[in-house]
C-alpha cells in the first residue's frame, strides 16, 4: 500500500466517524513562546485543551508535520544510526474536545488497524498505564477492560509513568496513555523471543505506531493532579512507521516514503545504498535531515545563528558533515533533493511546492558556506596538531573548533584517528557542559500556578478601538527566570493592549487603580489563547477596577511602522517584480524590518524608487479601510494578500491603503499621512533569494533627519564653511590619495635600503645564513622583506623584531630544507621567544610572527634566537 493511500485512508476513516479534517498547522511556531517548533499533532488545538478558548469542532483529524530534535528517542545525533527515529516526521492524529472518550478511541484505533488495513492482531501488543504511587494514580483499569474487549488479556502490558503518562509540560493538562506496539519480525525470530519481551526496549522491528492519550488531570505547579471537568482524547500515530508495516519493511527508510530520496542521493554521489554501515547512516542522515530543513524553510524559518534557525541550521550542517565525510562529497548536492521532496509531498503539502525554488536556493547556500568552514576547520586542526606537546589533543582546542567554526567534534576525533592521535573527550565534554548550563541558566523559568479570581469564558481585545478602557483581572500567576527576574503575569476580562505577534512587539502602558496608584505594563504577549501582561509588581487591590491605559506614542510609532511594511511591500512588488514575496517581518516603535524573496542586491536606484513609492502614498493620505470577521475564502478571493506560514483562521481581518490589500492582525494608522514620512536606513542578503530592508518612520525618521541636517552643518564648518561642500570633500580625498601613494613609495624605497642593509649583515653560523636584528618596518613589511631574502639567500635563517605603536614585533624565516634537514619549526620557535615581549604568536614551520606588549624584551628574544642553530 502506498505512504498516500495510507494517509487518505486514515482522514477518510476519521471523517466517517464524524470528525473535521483539518490542514497540518506549520511546523515553524511563531505566537507560542513556549516552543519553536510544532512537535506534535496537538500543539495546534493546546488552547483548546487549557480550557482558553471554544472550539469549532469537538471530533478533529489530521496529518501534521513535526519537528523533534531532542527528547525521548530523538536526540538529533542519534537519527540515521538506527531505522526508525527521525527528525521530521508527519503524525496522523484524531482528537476529541470533550467529546468522545477511551471507548471511542481505544474501538477506533483498533478498528482502523486490523480492518481498514488489516494488520494481524496477533503481531500487536497494547500499553496501558500501571500507576504511579508518587502521584497517588491507581493503574487504568478502565482502558485495560476496554482492550479486553479486542485483544487477548496476554498482549495487554503494563507500562510505567515514562512511557504511558502523557504531560504537555511541568504544568498542565495531562494524562494516562495506551500505546499500540506491533512486531514484524520473522515467525523465526518470534519463535525464540516473545513480542511483548521486546515492547519499549528500543527493537527496530518492534515498534510503537500509535499513542492514544486520555486527557483528564491537570498537572499544578506544586507538582499534584487535579482532575479536569472536561476530557480530551489526544492520539498520534507516525506514519513513516505504519508505511513501514504496510509495505512489509524492515526500516522506515525502506518505504516510498524515503527511497525517492535515498534513490536520488546514490544518483548524485555515486555511493551504494545498503552496502556498508557508515554509507548506509551517511544516507539516511541526509535522507531525513533534507525533509526536515526544506519543510522548515518552506514554512518561514531560515537558518541562522540564533534560536529556532540554529537548530536548523545545525540539522543542515549534520547532513553536510555525513555526506563530507562518508559519502566524499565536496562539493554542494543537498539542495538538489528539494526537487524530490517537493514531487512526493507537494500535493498533500503545497508550501513545499510553492517554495522549493527558495529551499534550493537557501540550501545551497547554507552547504557553500559550511563547506568552506570545514575546510578552514581543517587548517585549523592541522594547526592545532602541529603546536600539540603529545599524543593526546587537548578537548578544549577541540572544544573552540567546534563552538567558534561549528568543526563538528565526530569528524575531529576521526582525523585524529586517521594520524595516529587522541582526543581528551573527557575535556571536551566538560567544556560542552560548562556551556550548555550556561545556556540552560540563562534560559531557565519557573511558573506558578494560574490564580482565578473571577471567571471569564474569554478575554476581549478591543485594542483596534481603544487605547483605554475600564478592566477587571480575571487571573494572574507569578513567573520567575534568572534573565529577568521575578514577573507577574495579569489577565483581564477585556484589554486594549496588542499583544505580541505578526511581526509587532507588544504594547505597553499602565494600570491604575481608583486610589491612583500605578501598575505598569512592561511588555504584552500572547499565550495558548491568553493576552497576557508582563508586570514586576502586582496591583494592590486585586478585586479593583483598573483604568488600562496603552502608551499611545509606543502604539502610534508601532503602528506607523506596520502600516509602512505592507505599503513597503507593495512598492517591492511593484519596482522588482511581482516575485516578491514577505518572507518574515519585525514591527518595533524604534524601526521595521522586512525580508523578502529577490535574487539579486537591490540597486541604489531601486532603493530609491521604492522609497519615492512609499512616500507618494503616505503623501497622498490614504484612508485605512479595514475588514473585521471576514470569511477567509471571501477575503482571498477579493485579492487580499494570505502571507506564506501562517495559519488564518475561519474569519480574517483585512487591511487596505489604496491598492495594498493584505490579511493582517496588527495595528495601523487611521491614514497614511500620520506614518510621515519612510526613509530606508539598509538593505543586506538573509539568505540566499532572500533580502532585508530595514526602515523608519514617525519620530525615528524625524531624528534621523535631524541628525543629518546636524552632520551636514558640521561637515560644512570642517570644510569652512564652503560654498560646495561636497567638492571640497571630494579634494581632500584626491589630496589624501596622492599622500598615500607618496607614503608607499617611500615605504618601499625604505624596506629596498633595508633589505641592502639587512644581506651585507648575514653572519654564517655552522653553515647558516643568520642574522637576528632590529628593523623600522610594520609586520607587513617585515613579512615582504624576509620573503624577499628568501629569494636571494640560500641556508636563511633570519629573525627581526620591531616596535610599533608601543608594541613588540617579531618575526622568523627559516628556509625550507633547512627547516627540514635540522626538523626547526618556526611556529614552535616564535612562540618561545614571545615570552620575552610578554606576548604569543604562531605560523607556519618556515614562517612564523609574533606581538606582545614588551618592546624592552626584543633584545633578548633576538640574543636567544641564536640558541636554536647554535
Amino acid at each position: 500500500m502506498k505512504s498516500q493511500e495510507i494517509r487518505s485512508r486514515f482522514l477518510n476513516f476519521f471523517k466517517s466517524k464524524n470528525h473535521e479534517i483539518v490542514p497540518s498547522a506549520p511546523m515553524v511556531m511563531k505566537d507560542d513562546p513556549t516552543l519553536m517548533f510544532t512537535n506534535a499533532g496537538m500543539n495546534q488545538f493546546k488552547e483548546y485543551f487549557l480550557g482558553n478558548a471554544t472550539a469549532k469542532y469537538t471530533r478533529i483529524a489530521d496529518t501534521q508535520k513535526c519537528l523533534r530534535v531532542s527528547g525521548k528517542h530523538n536526540d538529533l545525533e542519534e537519527v540515521g544510526k538506527d531505522t526508525y527515529h527521525h527528525t521530521m516526521f508527519e503524525m496522523l492524529g484524531n482528537w476529541s474536545i470533550g467529546d468522545y472518550f477511551k471507548e471511542d478511541a481505544i474501538a477506533w484505533a483498533w478498528e482502523f488497524l486490523t480492518v481498514e488495513l488489516k494488520i494481524a492482531p496477533e503481531n500487536l501488543y497494547v500499553t496501558v498505564f500501571e500507576g504511579d504511587e508518587e502521584d497517588q494514580i491507581q493503574k487504568d483499569e478502565e482502558a485495560f477492560n476496554l482492550w479486553k474487549k479486542h485483544i487477548a488479556e496476554e498482549r495487554i502490558l503494563l507500562g510505567n509513568k515514562k512511557d504511558n503518562f502523557w504531560e504537555m509540560g511541568d504544568q498542565g493538562p495531562c494524562g494516562p496513555a495506551s500505546e499500540i506496539h506491533v512486531d514484524i519480525r520473522s515467525d523465526e525470530e518470534k519463535a525464540k523471543i516473545p513480542g511483548k519481551d521486546l515492547v519499549n526496549q528500543d527493537h527496530p522491528q518492534v515498534v510503537e505506531i500509535w499513542n492514544l492519550v486520555f486527557i483528564q488531570y491537570n498537572r499544578m505547579a506544586n507538582g499534584s493532579l487535579k482532575e479536569l471537568p472536561a476530557k480530551h482524547i489526544d492520539t498520534g500515530m507516525g506514519f513513516e512507521r505504519l508505511a513501514m508495516v504496510m509495505q512489509g519493511k524492515q526500516s522506515n527508510y525502506d518505504t516510498d516514503v524515503f527511497m525517492p530520496i535515498i534513490q536520488e542521493i546514490e544518483t548524485i554521489t555515486g555511493a551504494t545504498y545498503q552496502k556498508t554501515e557508515q554509507t548506509d547512516i551517511a544516507i539516511r542522515v541526509i535522507a531525513d535531515h533534507v525533509r526536515a530543513v526544506s519543510f522548515a524553510i518552506a514554512d518561514g524559518q531560515l537558518p541562522s545563528n540564533t534560536g529556532a534557525g540554529y537548530v536548523i541550521r545545525r540539522i543542515l550542517r549534520r547532513a553536510i558533515r555525513y555526506g563530507f565525510t562518508f559519502l566524499n562529497t565536496k562539493e554542494a548536492f543537498i539542495y538538489k533533493l528539494v526537487a524530490v521532496i517537493s514531487n512526493q509531498m507537494g500535493e498533500t503539502f503545497p508550501e513545499i511546492k510553492k517554495q522549493q525554488h527558495l529551499c534550493e536556493n537557501v540550501i545551497k547556500e547554507e552547504e557553500n558556506s559550511f563547506l568552506k568552514t570545514l575546510d578552514q576547520g581543517l587548517n585549523l586542526l592541522e594547526s592545532i596538531i602541529n603546536q600539540a606537546q603529545s599524543k593526546e589533543i587537548s578537548g578544549k582546542k577541540a572544544f573552540e573548533l567546534y563552538d567558534t567554526y561549528g568543526f563538528p567534534i565526530d569528524l575531529t576525533a576521526l582525523i585524529l584517528e586517521e594520524k595516529g592521535l587522541s582526543l581528551n573527550i573527557n575535556e571536551f565534554e566538560s567544556e560542552l557542559s560548562k556551556q550548555k548550563e550556561r545556556s540552560r541558566s540563562a534560559a531557565q523559568s519557573t511558573a506558578g500556578d494560574w490564580v482565578i479570581l473571577r471567571q471569564d469564558d474569554e478575554e476581549e481585545f478591543i485594542g483596534y478601538d481603544y487605547l483605554e478602557t475600564q478592566v477587571k483581572l480575571t487571573r494572574y500567576r507569578q513567573v520567575e527566570s534568572k534573565k529577568e527576574g521575578k514577573l507577574y503575569q495579569l489577565v483581564f476580562n477585556l484589554t486594549p493592549f496588542y499583544p505580541e505577534g505578526g511581526g509587532q512587539v507588544g504594547d505597553k502602558g499602565y494600570l491604575e487603580e481608583p486610589n491612583g496608584n500605578l501598575t505598569y505594563i512592561i511588555d504584552t504577549k500572547k499565550e495558548n489563547n491568553l493576552i497576557i501582561h508582563i508586570s514586576k509588581h502586582l496591583p494592590q487591590d486585586l478585586h479593583a477596577t483598573f483604568t488600562a491605559t496603552v502608551n499611545n506614542q509606543h502604539r502610534l510609532n508601532a503602528a506607523a511602522n506596520h502600516s509602512a511594511t505592507h505599503l513597503l511591500h507593495q512598492a517591492l512588488k511593484n519596482v522588482l517584480g511581482e516575485h516578491v514575496e514577505q518572507k518574515g517581518s519585525l514591527v518595533h516603535p524604534a524601526y521595521l524590518r522586512f525580508d523578502f524573496s529577490h535574487f539579486s542586491k537591490v540597486s541604489h536606484e531601486q532603493l530609491e524608487e521604492i522609497e519615492q513609492f512609499v512616500n507618494a502614498r503616505i503623501y497622498e493620505e490614504l484612508d485605512l479601510v479595514e475588514g473585521r470577521n471576514v470569511p477567509f475564502a471571501q477575503a482571498v478571493e477579493q485579492g487580499a494578500t494570505a502571507l506564506f506560514g501562517e495559519k488564518y483562521g475561519d474569519t480574517v481581518r483585512t487591511i487596505q491603503f489604496g491598492n495594498s490589500f493584505e490579511l493582517c492582525g496588527g495595528t495601523h494608522v487611521s491614514n497614511t499621512s500620520q506614518i510621515w514620512h519612510f526613509k530606508i536606513v539598509s538593505e543586506s542578503a538573509v539568505a540566499a533569494g532572500v533580502r532585508r530592508i530595514e526602515a523608519i518612520t514617525l519620530d525615528a525618521a524625524k531624528d534621523f533627519l535631524n541628525e543629518q541636517s546636524n552632520q551636514f552643518n558640521a561637515l560644512k564648518q570642517l570644510v569652512k564653511n564652503s560654498k560646495e561642500p561636497l567638492k571640497a570633500v571630494e579634494n581632500l580625498q584626491n589630496e589624501n590619495a596622492q599622500l598615500k601613494k607618496e607614503i608607499e613609495q617611500l615605504k618601499k624605497e625604505k624596506a629596498a635600503a633595508a633589505k641592502t642593509n639587512l644581506k651585507a649583515a648575514l653572519q654564517q653560523v655552522n653553515g647558516i645564513n643568520f642574522l637576528a636584528t632590529t628593523v623600522n618596518l610594520d609586520a607587513a613589511a617585515m613579512k615582504d622583506l624576509s620573503f624577499q631574502l628568501a629569494g636571494e639567500v640560500e641556508q636563511l635563517f633570519l629573525v627581526l623584531g620591531s616596535k610599533q605603536n608601543g608594541k613588540a614585533l617579531l618575526s622568523i624565516y627559516i628556509d625550507k630544507k633547512l627547516a627540514e634537514e635540522k626538523e626547526l619549526n618556526a611556529g614552535k620557535i616564535i612562540r618561545d621567544l614571545g615570552k620575552f615581549i610578554q606576548g604569543g604568536g604562531g605560523g607556519q614551520v618556515f614562517f612564523a610572527t609574533a606581538g606582545g606588549k614588551n618592546p624592552s624584551g626584543l633584545a633578548e628574544a633576538l640574543s636567544a634566537a641564536k640558541t636554536y642553530i647554535d
